[in-house]
């Protein structure tokens, strides 16, 4: 590392992971076992404990009402909500951070504002059954008419949609001088035409779901385009970018978590007269695991790091991307390993490391699969060498 943590560093750092360990972990069973739902109560009195810690909208400026986070304070809180399952952690908000920067005054006053207060939430509705991690394979269309657009389109995978009362958008554009390309649109969740297909069942069991959504000939204003025709691909890029760094560091905080559980199991749990921790599978399983935690630990404070220098847009494109890859790949190890050290407990529900497991598999594919972070790191390295990427 070429840097260290400040007081302020470790006094958040702190806070989020007391938080996590009083409030959230002791939640995780009766969470699994219900949908990933807890009482409402609870969750409105940890919403407002959040905030009383000063880690609301984390990712928001102090002067719109957010924490005003470093990204590398974000991501440190980021690690401790990552060593929490059932997404409880996802208490800690962070909306669209590249939003203020575009958003239009009408835009701010009726979304973004609102958002930040905890007032309104947002989802994301880009994903088609015909278009994953290569988002320029929408088919969703947006057509300009009159003072108007009229959007079309079925996205799947709109993740806290249940929670959300309006979502981004992603459409092609049908018809005018911009026809093809990419825009973005704010779209109240009651607006006429949008319905939901379906509620798919997923592997995890989180409060948020991820229903199939139809836009059909939805009637939005002018002013819901975010920006201008054309720069919906740029948003999402941003939005990728960020996505990728703190999915890396919720991997590093479910890897440590793991790794505590697991090694504290296998010096307790004795076989044969002695703790199964001194038998040389089991302790190297555990070293191998610690030792890619602090590999990946380390790529994703310095990524965070360089983020807040200043460091190129498109070195940060590369680097999200090795980091998502490698740790989200490290962390579904690591949660391999826990679940044959706990043996039959570790197939148990009620156990972290059978949670992990099931919740860990999808940081492969979300925000772009490890193929497409892959193909990312190639195209980069083929364009800028080897020197741009790693430092």
């Amino acid at each position: 590392m070429t840097y260290v943590l400040s007081v302020r560093d470790r006094q958040i750092q702190d806070a989020a992971r007391n938080f996590v360990d009083d409030e959230l972990i002791p939640l995780e069973v009766e969470a699994e076992m219900n949908g990933g739902v807890i009482d409402p109560e609870v969750r409105r009195r940890q919403v407002a404990a959040v905030r009383s810690l000063g880690l609301h909208a984390m990712n928001m400026p102090v002067e719109l009402g957010g924490a005003g986070l470093s990204t590398l304070q974000q991501v440190l809180v980021s690690e401790q909500t990552g060593r929490v399952t059932n997404a409880l952690g996802w208490v800690f908000d962070a909306p669209a951070s590249w939003l203020p920067k575009v958003a239009s005054d009408h835009q701010m006053e009726t979304w973004v504002l609102p958002t930040i207060e905890g007032n309104r939430h947002e989802c994301y509705a880009i994903t088609e059954e015909n278009a994953g991690s290569n988002v320029d394979d929408i088919e969703s269309t947006a057509t300009r008419s009159g003072d108007h657009y009229v959007l079309d389109g079925i996205k799947w995978h709109v993740t806290s949609a249940n929670l959300a009362d309006h979502a981004f958008f992603q459409a092609k554009l049908s018809g005018g001088r911009n026809a093809g390309e990419h825009a973005l649109f704010v779209v109240d969740l009651d607006t006429p035409g949008v319905r939901v297909v379906r509620t798919p069942a997923y592997t995890h069991n989180y409060a948020a779901h991820h229903p199939i959504i139809a836009f059909e000939k939805v009637r939005v204003p002018v002013a819901n385009l975010i920006g201008e025709e054309g720069d919906g691909m740029k948003f999402t890029y941003e939005w990728f970018r960020y996505e990728r760094l703190m999915i890396a560091a919720r991997c590093c905080g479910a890897a440590e978590r793991l790794i505590d559980e697991a090694g504290a199991f296998a010096r307790a749990r004795t076989s044969g007269g002695k703790p199964i921790a001194d038998n040389q599978a089991i302790a190297f399983m555990l070293a191998d695991s610690v030792t890619e935690l602090w590999a990946a630990r380390l790529m994703t404070h310095t990524l965070a790091h360089d983020v807040d220098r200043g460091v190129d847009v498109k070195t940060q494109h590369a680097r999200c991307s090795m980091a998502k890859l490698f740790a989200s790949e490290m962390a579904n190890r690591v949660a391999d390993r826990a679940v044959q050290i706990f043996g039959g407990r570790g197939y148990m529900r009620e156990n972290v490391a059978e949670r992990f497991f099931r919740e860990l598999r999808v940081d492969r594919i979300w925000e772009g699969t490890s193929e497409i972070q892959r193909i990312i790191i190639a195209d980069q390295l083929n364009k800028r060498g080897v020197g741009p990427l790693t430092g």
